[in-house]
């Protein structure tokens, strides 16, 4: 394992919120709102985040180097000046790839004893 995985697994585990976002910035950048909008349809409605979870995340986010804000923004008429953009880093790449191997670990531990069916 390399030095940045190392560091990364000391990480986990993730509250979910902030695996949310993870994975929502993973895909593209995003500002706050479509970062809730993100989560509602990826999750079918399962995870609503509030609006002070996830800026209290997104802060957290930013202190540990997770996500960085981005200064890139879409064209003019598609953004509002006052919104924030925020972009996954290689860390929290890294975070994010450590708490998926973690919780795929945590399904196959489930089906081994039987508690999950195996796909057909």
């Amino acid at each position: 394992m390399q030095d940045a995985e190392l560091a990364a697994e000391d990480r986990i585990p993730l509250p979910p919120a902030t695996f949310h976002i993870l994975l929502s910035l993973f895909e593209e950048d995003r500002h706050g709102y479509a970062i809730l909008q993100d989560v509602g349809r990826r999750t079918r409605g399962a995870v609503k985040l509030g609006a002070g979870t996830l800026y209290r995340s997104i802060q957290r986010m930013l202190e540990q180097g997770l996500i960085e804000e981005t200064t890139e923004r879409p064209v003019p008429e598609e953004d509002d000046e006052r919104r924030r953009y925020y972009r996954i880093t290689p860390r929290g790449t890294a975070v994010a790839r450590a708490e998926a191997r973690r919780l795929a670990g945590l399904v196959e531990l489930a089906r081994s004893s039987g508690l999950v069916p195996r796909r057909a």
